[in-house]
């Protein structure tokens, strides 16, 4: 078992940034990619970033590229997010999460992530 805990949401106006952080604890050994994910009302859950085990790659959505940085460090069991030049589009839930699976990288389907943490609530205001 894994546990993912979020942190470092909030309110924060047009143009500014935030960076999320996901806590890993249990199981944490072995090789396994990461990804953030954001739900906003009404809406299905969005695939926002992911990184692989060693973090050397990224892959971001269109809607985020030039403006959400994706990081690991693998030695303090953190993911972080990097948020900056928010839009108001960009508020959401979000979640970080875990593939132990080995799916073929990037995974951006939720069903291909086993592990989820509770989610860390970002509002940016215009």
């Amino acid at each position: 078992q894994v546990q993912l805990v979020e942190s470092g949401g909030g309110l924060v106006q047009a143009g500014g940034s935030l960076t999320l952080s996901c806590a890993a604890s249990g199981r944490t050994w072995g090789r396994y990619d990461m990804g953030w994910f954001r739900l906003a009302p009404e809406k299905e859950r969005e695939f926002v970033a992911a990184i692989t085990w060693n973090g050397v790659r990224k892959y971001y959505a269109d809607s985020v590229k030039g403006r959400f940085t994706i990081s690991r460090d693998n030695a303090k069991n953190m993911l972080y997010l990097q948020m900056n030049s928010l839009k108001p589009e960009d508020t959401a839930v979000y979640y970080c999460a875990a593939d132990f699976g080995g799916t073929l990288f990037p995974s951006q389907k939720p069903t291909d992530y086993d592990y989820w943490g509770q989610g860390t609530q970002v509002t940016v205001s215009s």
